[in-house]
């Protein structure tokens, strides 16, 4: 039996990476997972996986703030170090954020290998400062090695869940008829600045035959907004986002890294709008990154009133909107270039990374 420990917590971003690489192991592996209370891990993980929690964050305080930090970062490493040796973990695999600190440190006392995934263009900050310290950190995005020095770096992509690579239907709730499919994806929480200036445009998009699918978050009380159309739907949170990517002329989202790989599984172009809070403008980065392959347009975002979503919306869509057929049809070229950085073996990738160091 090889016993690992995945360290992933926080965000879907970190989590269902790490879930695909942990469904992907053979049951000769004994799967710990380490996180922290409270968070998302709590509701996905004990379903299949012993969860172990410990308290951690960033060091982003001052003064005694930042010395409690500290001490709660060195406390969750002590924890870690008896627990590596409690249940002789042979590997630890984790996606970077908070938790993978503790994770890190308990390894490096105990000699136990360490692989690190970094799914953004722009590595987190303990990615950065640690990374040196693993065996291998994975990349899902390649142009994160520059960023990387002195780390041994392979790119395997970011991994996503198995339903992105089955053909789906398109789902029953979804307009139908010829005109392209819009799918805006505002985030599980909800991205109210991007929500705004998607309801700005929409009325436009419906104008021109256009069919439209908003997923505005669990957050965003105005859930239909004034809008009522035959061609227009609004959820706040849809489990069928393989089926809406795969059949979706155009997406309109935020530039997280999951998000990011889910479409270039699926060959979706996209209209990318940052999300400008976002730790060291990451979101930025990854946008960067698909809009110079041309698989992506950015956005940056901005006042519901302002012209800038709109005119890129008419200028990607002349294409599919235009009845004469002579003009040339940018998202065709869009497709393509999303699909060129597409990594469909990412967790199979890891898993025979992880098998090296056993």
């Amino acid at each position: 039996m090889t016993r690992i420990l995945i360290a992933a917590s926080g965000t879907g971003g970190h989590l269902f990476p790490a879930l695909a690489v942990a469904e992907a192991l053979s049951k000769s592996w004994e799967v710990s997972w380490l996180g922290v209370p409270n968070r998302l891990e709590t509701e996905l993980v004990p379903k299949n996986f012993e969860l172990i929690t410990v308290r951690a964050g960033g060091l982003n305080g001052h003064g005694i703030r930042k010395f409690f930090q500290l001490c709660q970062l060195l406390a969750a490493a002590f924890k870690v170090f008896n627990l590596h040796r409690s249940k002789r973990i042979d590997v630890v695999f984790t996606t970077g954020g908070y938790i993978a600190a503790p994770a890190i440190l308990g390894a490096i006392c105990c000699g136990i290998p360490v692989i690190l995934h970094e799914s953004n263009a722009f590595p987190g900050k303990v990615s950065r400062l640690m990374g040196r310290f693993c065996n291998v950190v994975a990349l899902g995005l390649p142009s994160a090695s520059k960023y990387l020095a002195g780390c041994k770096t392979i790119n395997t992509g970011t991994p996503i869940r198995s339903s992105f690579f089955a053909p789906q239907a398109l789902p029953a709730w979804v307009p139908v008829g010829k005109g392209p499919l819009i799918v805006v994806m505002g985030g599980s929480q909800g991205a109210l600045g991007l929500n705004l200036m998607v309801r700005a445009v929409t009325p436009f998009l419906l104008r021109e035959g256009c069919r439209v699918v908003h997923l505005t978050g669990h957050n965003d009380s105005d859930l239909e907004g004034e809008i009522k159309h035959q061609n227009f739907v609004a959820k706040s949170f849809s489990n069928q986002i393989p089926a809406l990517l795969q059949h979706a002329d155009l997406a309109i989202s935020r530039a997280g890294a999951g998000s990011l790989s889910e479409m270039a599984v699926c060959g979706t172009p996209a209209i990318l709008v940052p999300y400008p809070l976002a730790t060291d403008q990451h979101q930025n980065f990854n946008a960067v990154f698909a809009a110079q392959l041309g698989a992506a347009v950015i956005v940056h975002q901005h006042q519901p009133e302002d012209d800038v979503l709109r005119e890129t919306l008419g200028r990607l869509l002349r294409g599919r909107l235009d009845k004469s057929g002579t003009n040339s049809d940018p998202l065709i070229k869009m497709k393509l270039a999303m699909l060129s950085f597409a990594e469909k073996e990412s967790e199979e990738t890891l898993v025979k990374i992880l098998h090296e160091f056993i």
